[in-house]
């Protein structure tokens, strides 16, 4: 299982706490020192059956600042996997994958429901 966070973010915190309470081994990997691929993210995104907004950070600073709720309107799919890719700091966090399982941000139900 592989745990990607922003290790600064109060959000990533509580979903490591859960899991170490949970007892559930996983690799941890920095979402801005090892930032996902456009490989990586894709497919991601096709296992998550989520629409591909649903990556982004929308609450982020870089998010506002780019003006991202308009943008990604009008961008292609291709481009917003390569925006993704560019800057972890534009990723919602933390992801949890494991094999077809994908789940974006932290839900304590969703995650509890899908890590049966």
């Amino acid at each position: 299982m592989l745990f990607i966070c922003y290790p600064k973010c109060s959000t990533c915190k509580k979903a490591k706490k859960w899991l170490d309470s949970h007892n559930i081994k996983y690799t941890e990997r920095h979402i801005v020192e090892d930032t996902p691929s456009y490989e990586e993210l894709k497919d991601w995104y096709c296992k998550s059956e989520l629409p591909l907004k649903k990556f982004y950070n929308t609450s982020g600073l870089l998010y506002k600042e780019m003006h991202l709720k308009d943008k990604l309107v009008i961008m292609s799919e291709e481009e917003q996997l390569s925006l993704l890719a560019a800057n972890g700091m534009l990723i919602k966090r933390p992801l949890l994958i494991d094999g077809n399982t994908v789940l974006v941000g932290f839900r304590e139900t969703e995650w509890s429901e899908k890590l049966k």
